[in-house]
């Protein structure tokens, strides 16, 4: 009886490994259900650069790629192009393109389509397309153009009438405009297959359906306000988070603050009491916010100040004679933007200053919401403040003391106070695997891959 219990038992132990490594194994198969609040109308890039940068990059990155890619570190990283070089001067550049790539109605990538695509996107370079490769030339140095051409409105596109095509990991399988969308595996993407078939995404959908579509086991990925994200791991829900990487902030809309005007918007701005609102409108998410970039990203955020100091905000009030009543614009429909735009009002009541808060029309100041475009500072600067209407900064190279010089200037003009950055997150169902902690908060659904079959 004991010699044929112990092969018994090596036997199901040899059975039970299998199983725990078959669990661990990427499967192929199943449709991935998602959700997202936003509802675009197109999947141009060229349109869905209009809405935040990281659903923009999320929904290009299905269909299309770029020529060149970054990785968390900021790191460029090959792509539709193999190789590339700058000249001196960071005005004219190169891009050797790979090879045997095809868009998904079957033509090949060529030099002429990626400049066709490029130009569209950025008129004022010149293009050329070579042999196996495209030249760019600019009016002026560059030097972070590779950074630069790895955002979504630089996504490789073939544009036809009434048709879009790409090379990306996925095709379109039903197109239902602001309401849903339906991605195929690409059998014959570059980079090989994605694991899962398919995925569905039902646009336009609130925070709150997007939770009970996760509860019901209907959906295996959502987005998660920051103020939400806390609560939901103690509820015992998956979630993941990024690094810190959108900004809110305020933006005075008058083009040349007066001096008066300065003063009381430094009144203004040591008067918020970020810690509070973090404490209680963000439950503990994100981080105070004294520069445009977060602190993860320059190295040097910590020396533009954050501090609450009421007796230094009334004091700087008193130096103007008369102060006007300022209002606050603030987008109706984010329901965090009105509390926080509330909290900052009272704050400036207690400095002797009047900050009242509209959800319709332009304010004095308005209260923004955005993402930050690229992990590269340089890149992420400009987008942020082209975004903002605010001056752009004058970069000439990747270097750190120019780029702070630049971010300083813009802080100095008293065009923008930041108030935080905030992570994105997202709500996981327990079937998805292989999902990677993406500083970026963006997705990449052609690496995983769902452990059971879904219905």
């Amino acid at each position: 009886m004991r010699h044929f219990a112990l092969p018994l038992l090596a036997a199901s132990s040899l059975v039970l490994v299998g199983l725990a490594q078959a669990a661990r194994r990427p499967q192929y198969g199943g449709t991935l259900h998602t959700a997202i609040q936003t509802a675009p109308v197109s999947l141009d890039p060229a349109v869905l650069v209009q809405l935040d940068s990281v659903t923009s990059r999320n929904l290009s990155s299905l269909l299309f790629d770029t020529l060149v890619t970054m990785d968390d570190l900021g790191r460029i990283r090959p792509a539709l192009a193999l190789t590339w070089q700058g000249e001196p001067g960071s005005q004219r550049w190169q891009f050797r393109l790979r090879r045997g790539v095809a868009f998904d109605d079957g033509s090949l990538l060529t030099p002429s389509a990626v400049a066709a695509s490029l130009r569209a996107a950025n008129p004022t370079w010149t293009i050329y397309a070579l042999d196996d490769s495209i030249t760019i030339e600019l009016n002026s140095a560059n030097p972070s153009l590779a950074a630069e051409l790895t955002l979504p409105k630089n996504s490789i596109v073939k544009r036809l009438p009434g048709k879009i095509s790409g090379t990306g990991p996925f095709r379109v399988s039903d197109w239902q405009p602001g309401k849903k969308l339906v991605v195929a595996a690409n059998e014959d993407y570059w980079r090989g297959r994605p694991f899962v078939n398919s995925a569905e995404i039902a646009l336009g959908t609130s925070a709150r359906d997007q939770l009970m579509l996760l509860e019901l086991g209907k959906a295996d990925l959502i987005e998660i306000a920051p103020e939400q994200a806390r609560r939901t791991a103690m509820e015992g829900r998956r979630v993941s988070e990024s690094a810190p990487l959108g900004l809110v902030a305020l933006v005075f809309t008058h083009q040349q603050p007066s001096s008066e005007d300065q003063k009381l918007l430094d009144a203004l701005a040591l008067s918020i009491d970020r810690a509070s609102i973090k404490t209680v409108l963000l439950q503990g998410e994100g981080d105070p916010a004294g520069g445009i970039l977060p602190n993860w990203m320059t190295g040097y955020e910590f020396l533009f100040p954050t501090e609450f100091n009421m007796q230094a905000a009334q004091q700087r009030r008193a130096e103007v004679p008369y102060a006007p009543a300022w209002t606050l614009s603030y987008d109706p429909s984010d329901s965090l933007g009105r509390l926080i735009a509330e909290r900052v009002a009272l704050n400036v009541k207690d400095a002797g200053m009047t900050l009242r808060p509209i959800s319709t029309g332009s304010g004095d100041l308005r209260l923004v919401r955005t993402a930050l475009a690229s992990p590269n500072p340089e890149v992420a600067l400009a987008a942020v403040t082209a975004s903002l209407g605010l001056p752009q900064p004058a970069l000439t190279a990747n270097n750190p003391e120019e780029l702070y010089q630049s971010e300083n200037a813009l802080l100095q003009s008293h065009r923008i106070i930041p108030l935080f950055h905030l992570p994105v997150n997202y709500g996981l169902s327990t079937a998805v695997r292989n999902w990677g902690e993406r500083r970026t908060g963006a997705w990449d659904l052609s690496d995983i891959w769902l452990a059971t079959e879904k219905p």
